[in-house]
């Protein structure tokens, strides 16, 4: 849960908002009684921000990949016997 500070008392107590968000802990900081922003620590953004990786990538890092040996063969039934 995320604390919530009035801008005037987050300028007030800036040190002890840098603190909380530095123990992984988002500040949020209210103008006019609205959500306007949220403090973070950096390690929290840019874990955030860090660039995702591809379906692509993430298949080519795959031991299978450029296999030669690899059976995708279906079996050729439609249905199969099931007991009731």
């Amino acid at each position: 849960m995320m604390r919530e500070w009035a801008l005037q008392d987050a300028k007030a107590r800036l040190s002890e908002v840098v603190r909380l968000a530095l123990e992984h802990e988002p500040q949020e900081i209210t103008l006019r009684g609205e959500p306007a922003v949220v403090v973070l620590s950096r390690e929290d953004y840019d874990h955030l921000t860090k660039p995702r990786e591809s379906l692509v990538e993430f298949m080519r890092r795959s031991p299978l990949y450029g296999a030669d040996d690899l059976d995708f063969a279906r079996d050729p039934s439609l249905t199969r016997e099931i007991e009731l």
